[in-house]
């Protein structure tokens, strides 16, 4: 096939050597340099493939997208920018543009992106009127955070299953919603977590229960699927769901039932399911801790969050949104960082990510006197309980998530003098993911109260 490419972009010298790179492809290219030249040779013309600048003498090139697809449904879009934005990625590609590329452009960054676009066998047009999505909390310039918009868009327009996998604290919840709030579902936003419920309460929390199915059931109850009909529902932690409760999710996403804790009768359900992990499901499914068949089930659309630390070129964009909001909060002026702050913060492994930025900065804004915060008032969580001012060893070695988790079980453990319920409520989890870990990391537990 001969496809057709129009090529919109007012740097003459870019659209010159794209021009020729895809000309020696075989490919019949035209250009078009501003909004209204573009326009009339869509007019003309029936290009199958656009790459589309966003900075046009004339307008911005995400307002040509629906002009694009009206003339031509079949259209492959590719946005390119020099502006890292997360919000026109997102709307970009829910418009209908196919992929975002950041400026300068990379040819083999884009050959793939043109390469991906024209294998792509057009279904649907773009969705009208998208709803607008809160992505206020999804903040970053980094490529990795500019996948991940791309992904979020993407994944709204699938109903497919949706697996989001990440360390604690980089924002799993905040993109779940994302997804849901542009995909359009007329039911609601339901979220569960697996891990701070336990098990015996969370397969009535799940698929409900009908009146008398156990002691306290004064009546029919429906569950978290039922709540999230027609919308989605949202597992977190779904790597710490105990084994027959797997058996029993894994039959609602193959029949879309539920039967109720009790029940003798299923209920069909229509919710999108999209879960959340910070461990690797297939490695505990090797470990026989996990459903191999449930796995895959979950991991069809998979979305993996980057680390704060593999992302340090967002954490000035992370601090002044955490700071304003802190400040808001506190009613009072946002303070300033100093420039060793800021270096001080980027240095750090941030073993808690977005989590842990958030509760050293509004640690730090409690302490500040001047409208500002110095390098002395960041203090990490080893750091707690010395003085501020202190010498701290910054160059200790780094140690593994699992060596930090056990530490901290074991921490808490101590603080409760090994009341498990207590270190339950505190650590956030179940009871039967609180002795896998004591297992797992071989804990002093102690004497437990009664």
């Amino acid at each position: 096939m001969n496809h057709e490419l129009l090529i919109i972009e007012d740097d003459s010298s870019l659209s010159q050597m794209l021009t020729l790179h895809f000309e020696d492809q075989g490919m019949d290219v035209r250009a078009a340099h501003s909004c209204e030249e573009a326009l009339e040779q869509l007019s003309s013309r029936k290009p199958n493939l656009v790459l589309l600048d966003q900075q046009l003498p004339d307008g911005l090139g995400s307002e040509l997208i629906p002009k694009i697809l009206e003339r031509h449904p079949d259209a492959r879009i590719i946005m390119m920018t020099g502006v890292h934005d997360l919000e026109l990625a997102i709307q970009s590609i829910q418009q209908g543009a196919m992929d975002f590329i950041h400026k300068p452009v990379k040819t083999r960054i884009l050959q793939q992106a043109v390469d991906k676009a024209l294998a792509w066998t057009p279904s649907i047009a773009a969705k009208s009127d998208p709803a607008e999505p809160n992505i206020r909390e999804l903040i970053g310039r980094s490529q990795a955070m500019l996948e991940v918009s791309k992904q979020i868009a993407l994944s709204a327009q699938s109903s497919a299953t949706v697996l989001i996998s990440g360390e604690s604290g980089t924002g799993k919840e905040i993109v779940a919603r994302l997804i849901h709030q542009y995909s359009g579902r007329e039911g609601r936003f339901i979220a569960i977590n697996c891990a701070a419920i336990v098990d015996n309460l969370l397969e009535s929390e799940l698929f409900g229960h009908v009146k008398g199915a156990f002691t306290g059931a004064s009546a029919d109850k429906p569950g978290r699927f039922q709540q999230a009909h027609n919308g989605t529902l949202f597992l977190d932690e779904i790597g710490e769901l105990a084994p027959h409760l797997q058996a029993k999710l894994l039959r609602a996403l193959q029949e879309q039932c539920v039967e109720p804790v009790g029940g003798n009768r299923s209920i069909a359900v229509n919710a999108r399911i999209i879960a959340a992990t910070h461990r690797d499901l297939f490695q505990a499914a090797r470990e026989g801790l996990f459903r191999e068949d449930l796995a895959y089930r979950l991991d069809v659309i998979n979305i993996q969050l980057p680390p704060l630390r593999e992302r340090s070129e967002d954490i000035p964009l992370l601090v002044q949104a955490l700071l304003g909001r802190a400040a808001q909060k506190m009613q009072r002026p946002a303070p300033l960082l100093d420039d060793e702050a800021m270096r001080k913060l980027q240095r750090h492994p941030w073993p808690g990510n977005v989590r842990e930025l958030e509760n050293v900065l509004t640690q730090a804004l409690v302490q500040a006197r001047d409208g500002s915060i110095s390098a002395d008032l960041i203090r990490f969580h080893a750091d707690r309980g010395t003085e501020p001012g202190t010498d701290q060893v910054e160059d200790a070695p780094l140690q593994t998530l699992e060596e930090v988790e056990a530490r901290h079980i074991q921490k808490v453990l101590d603080h409760t003098q090994g009341h498990k319920a207590n270190s339950c409520r505190i650590l956030g989890i179940s009871r039967p993911a609180l002795d896998r870990k004591i297992r797992k990391y071989k804990l002093r537990v102690g004497p437990e109260k009664k």
